[in-house]
């Protein structure tokens, strides 16, 4: 009843000051610099693109793969400074400055990473198509292992942090394959930590 008042106290707007509707113009664009693999680039972009969209549409690094678009599977997952994140939920315009790493910067066909050797050894990829997302996951996975960043999975905070496969699992539950090579990604996983010493 109080609502219903209030809003029969509001003036009657005039007809000019009615809500206009949107022009369907020209999309606002930005200059956005990165660091892309070691080398800077600098994009003209729509405010509105995605990293995801940035670096398959506009950088042609198609590698990083295009799955729910919604952040659930993975398949998008790059290295932003360091940090794995779902390039599909990030705006490109808010990465200014920062350094990504994708799948085709962490090794070449000649030279692979070891995370990329491990996969290979292990058979941890089936149709392929997550795994570009799961590499670069389980790069950040180890590294996060490595610094002492507990997880959910994490017995004891004050402890060495060990790798283990309820870590490796807890820690790449955000990356799904639908092949279900999972076993023989935490092997591949396992194998370079166990390299790593």
């Amino acid at each position: 009843m109080v609502a219903a008042g209030a809003c029969a106290a509001l003036p009657a707007m005039p007809g000019a000051a009615r809500a206009q509707p949107v022009s369907r113009g020209e999309p606002v664009t930005a200059s956005v610099s990165m660091s892309v693999n070691g080398e800077n680039r600098t994009l003209q972009l729509d405010t509105r693109t995605t990293l995801l969209d940035a670096l398959r549409e506009h950088l042609h690094l198609t590698g990083t793969k295009k799955g729910c678009d919604h952040g659930q599977c993975g398949a998008c997952t790059v290295i932003v400074d360091g940090q794995r994140i779902n390039s599909c939920l990030t705006l490109a315009i808010m990465n200014q400055g920062v350094q990504v790493t994708t799948i085709e910067g962490l090794g070449t066909v000649d030279d692979l990473h070891p995370m990329q050797e491990a996969f290979v050894k292990h058979d941890g990829f089936q149709c392929g198509y997550c795994t570009p997302g799961q590499i670069c996951s389980s790069v950040a996975v180890l590294d996060e292992i490595k610094a002492g960043i507990p997880s959910h999975v994490t017995a004891d905070l004050t402890a060495p942090m060990a790798v283990s496969e309820a870590e490796i699992r807890e820690r790449l539950s955000g990356n799904i394959c639908r092949c279900g090579a999972y076993s023989n990604i935490v092997a591949a996983v396992s194998d370079v930590a166990g390299r790593q010493g």
